[in-house]
C-alpha cells in the first residue's frame, strides 16, 4: 500500500489544518474512558504540575499510541514494535536484579578472573538446551529464580558466569557488544576518557585505544547511534525519579538552598534547557509504549530531530547518577524518534505530534489564524524552533536567511522553487527522504546545524525539520536575504509585519580570552568550517580548493575544534 488512508473519515489535508486537528481532538477525546476524559479536560483548564502532571500524561500516553496507530492503519506494526520492547525486557530485569545485585556481590573481580568461562558456558548450555545468549541467559535465570531451592546449582553456575562475563578481562571481551554483562563505571572527573600513553619519535603522546577510534573518510556518518536494545538498556537504567520529584536531568541538580550544583569543572548542572519530561519518556519506552514515549518528548521538544544524540548532553551532566556513568539520555531520545520514524508513515506521525499532541495540556493543537505576521531572521536551530511555536500559536511566519536555501521537490515540500504553495503527498517510508552524507548537497537550511556539525550527526534530520515547517500553510522562507542589506527594518514593517525576531546568536563568533586572539593568521574554527563547506572542498570528488599553510594549531577540544582538526 502506498496511499495513505486515514481512519474515522479523515483525509491527509486535515492533519495540516487547525479545523481538521480540532475535529481529530474531539474524536480522540470521545474514545477515552469517561474518568480519564474528565481528568484530561480538567488538566487542560488548570494544568497540574510535578508528579500529578506526570501521572496524568503517563496514563494518557497508551491511548494516544492506540489512537494514532488506528488513525494511520498501522496497528499491527505498532504492536510488533511494542512486542520487541517487551521481548527484551527480561534482559534488563536480569541485569539489574541478578547480575548486578547478586553475581557482582557474590564474586569479586579477582575471583572472577580465575573462573573458567568456557567451562561455565558449556555447563549452562547443557542446562539451557540451547546456545548461550543474553536473551537465553535472562530467560532461564528468570525461570530458575521461581524456585531457588530446586535450582540452587544452576543459579550458582549462572552467578559465577555472570561475574566472569562482567568482571574478567576475557569475559568483557567476549560480551563487549552486549548489554547484560556490563556494570556502570565509577567516574573519575580527572580521567573521563581512557587514554594510552605511547612514545613516538622520542616524544611521549597519548592516544585512544583502538576500540574507541572511528576512522573518518569523507562525510559518511561515523556514529549512527544505538539500536533498540542499547536504548532500552539506558531507559531501564533510569530510576524514573520523577516519581520522587527529583528528576534532575530535566530540572537541574539542586543544592539544599535551591541553587544549582556545579560539576567538578565548574559547569552549572541546570539540566535540560527545555525541561523535557525525560524520566517520564524513559518509563514509557521501558514499558513498551514507544509512540507514547515520543509524544512525551514532543511536549517540550517538538524539534527532537535536532537534539539528542551527538547534539546536546546537559541532561546527562545533571543525571542523578553523579559518581557513576549517567543515563545516556540523548541516545534514548534519538532512538525513540528513530523507532517511530521507521514505521509506515512514521514521518507523518512525528509531524502530527508536533501539531496535535494530547499530552501537551497547555497547547494540545495548533491554533487558528491569528492575523499576525512575524519575520524570523536566521533559520538555524533558534530560528526554526521559534517558527514552529509561532505557527502553532496561529501566526504567519516568514523566515529569511543570508545563506542560499536550495529548493526541495514540490511534491514533498508543498512549495515550488519560487515559494508558491502546491499540494504535497504523504511520506510512507522516511528513507525516501534520506541521502548518503557523502553525496548529500548542502541545502542551506539550518544555519550552524548545516555548516558546523559534520559526520557524527545525521544531517538528514535537517530535512525532516524543514518539512515540518515548509508544509505549513502560513510559513514561507527565503534564502539569500540579509536584514540591513537586502531588506531594511523599515521595509519589513512597511510590508505589514507585526514583529521581527532576530535569531542570529550562533553567527557571532566566540572570541577566546587569549592574547592576540585576532592577530593575523588566527581564525575562528567556525569561520574555517564555513569556508570549507561553502567551497565544497571537504567532498572527496570536489574540484574546489581551500588552501591553508601548515602546520596549524587548533585551540579547544569541542565539536567544532575536532571537525577543524
Amino acid at each position: 500500500m502506498t496511499e495513505l488512508s486515514l481512519a474515522h473519515g479523515f483525509v491527509f489535508a486535515d492533519l495540516y489544518s487547525a479545523e481538521g486537528l480540532a475535529r481529530l481532538d474531539v474524536k480522540f477525546r470521545a474514545g477515552l474512558p469517561e474518568e480519564l476524559r474528565a481528568h484530561l479536560d480538567a488538566g487542560r483548564k488548570a494544568p497540574p504540575e510535578g508528579k500529578d502532571e506526570s501521572a496524568l500524561l503517563i496514563e494518557l500516553a497508551p491511548h494516544v499510541e492506540d489512537f494514532v496507530a488506528e488513525l494511520f492503519g498501522i496497528r499491527a506494526e505498532m504492536q510488533a514494535l511494542a512486542a520487541a520492547h517487551h521481548k527484551l525486557a527480561p534482559i534488563f530485569t536480569c541485569k539489574r536484579l541478578f547480575v548486578q545485585r547478586q553475581a557482582l556481590k557474590a564474586h569479586k573481580p579477582e575471583a572472577a578472573e580465575s573462573f573458567d568461562g568456557a567451562a561455565l558456558q558449556g555447563e549452562l548450555e547443557m542446562l539451557f538446551g540451547e546456545p548461550l545468549s543474553e536473551a537465553a541467559f535472562a530467560r532461564h535465570v528468570g525461570e530458575w529464580e521461581k524456585d531457588t531451592a530446586a535450582n540452587a546449582r544452576a543459579l550458582d553456575l549462572a552467578l559465577r558466569y555472570g561475574a566472569w562475563a562482567t568482571l574478567s578481562t576475557a569475559g568483557r571481551a567476549k560480551h563487549a557488544s552486549g548489554v547484560l554483562f556490563k556494570a556502570p563505571r565509577k567516574l573519575d572527573p580527572m580521567n573521563l576518557v581512557p587514554l594510552d600513553t605511547i612514545e613516538r619519535h622520542g616524544a611521549a603522546m597519548v592516544e585512544l585505544d583502538e576500540h574507541h577510534r572511528r576512522r573518518r573518510e569523507g562525510f559518511k556518518l561515523t556514529d549512527p547511534g544505538t539500536d533498540l536494545i542499547g536504548a532500552l538498556d539506558q531507559t531501564h537504567y533510569c530510576i524514573f525519579c520523577h516519581h520522587q520529584g527529583k528528576d534532575s536531568c530535566a530540572k537541574g541538580l539542586k543544592e539544599r538552598d535551591g541553587s544549582y550544583k556545579k560539576s567538578a569543572f565548574g559547569v552549572t548542572l541546570a539540566g535540560c534547557p527545555l525541561e523535557e519530561k525525560i524520566s517520564e519518556m524513559h518509563e514509557l519506552k521501558a514499558g513498551g509504549v514507544p509512540l507514547g514515549a515520543l509524544a512525551m518528548i514532543v511536549v517540550d521538544n517538538p524539534m527532537a530531530a535536532a537534539t539528542g544524540h551527538r547534539i546536546c548532553n546537559d541532561c546527562m551532566k545533571a543525571c542523578i547518577y553523579q559518581k557513576q556513568d549517567p543515563v545516556d539520555i540523548p541516545q534514548a531520545e534519538t532512538r525513540t524518534l528513530k523507532d517511530i520514524l521507521a514505521l509506515p508513515w512514521g514521518f507523518e506521525i512525528y509531524g502530527l505530534l508536533t501539531r496535535w499532541n494530547p499530552l501537551n495540556l497547555r497547547t494540545p493543537m495548533a491554533k487558528p489564524d491569528s492575523g499576525k505576521k512575524v519575520m524570523i531572521v536566521g533559520l538555524g536551530p533558534a530560528g526554526f524552533t521559534l517558527a514552529h511555536y509561532l505557527l502553532n500559536d496561529g501566526h504567519a511566519v516568514v523566515g529569511v536567511d543570508g545563506l542560499k536555501i536550495e529548493p526541495l521537490p514540490a511534491d514533498i515540500s508543498g512549495r515550488k522553487p519560487d515559494g508558491e504553495p502546491v499540494p504535497f503527498r504523504p511520506i510512507r517510508d522516511v528513507k525516501e527522504l534520506y541521502e548518503s552524507l557523502d553525496n548529500r548537497a548542502m541545502a542551506g537550511f539550518g544555519g550552524v546545524a548545516e555548516y558546523g556539525i559534520t559526520v557524527r550527526w545525521d544531517k538528514n534530520f535537517l530535512k525532516l525539520i524543514r518539512l515540518l515547517l515548509e508544509r505549513r500553510a502560513h510559513f514561507s522562507m527565503f534564502g539569500g536575504v540579509r536584514l540591513g542589506g537586502t531588506l531594511t527594518l523599515e521595509q519589513v514593517f512597511d510590508l505589514g509585519f507585526d514583529h521581527v525576531a532576530m535569531c542570529l546568536g550562533a553567527g557571532k563568533p566566540t572570541i577566546l580570552e587569549l592574547p592576540n586572539a585576532l592577530a593575523p593568521g588566527v581564525r575562528m574554527a567556525s569561520d574555517f568550517l564555513m569556508a570549507l563547506q561553502l567551497t565544497g572542498a571537504a567532498k572527496s570528488d570536489s574540484i574546489a580548493n581551500l588552501q591553508l599553510r601548515l602546520p596549524a594549531v587548533v585551540i579547544g577540544g569541542g565539536l567544532t575544534a575536532i571537525d577543524t582538526a
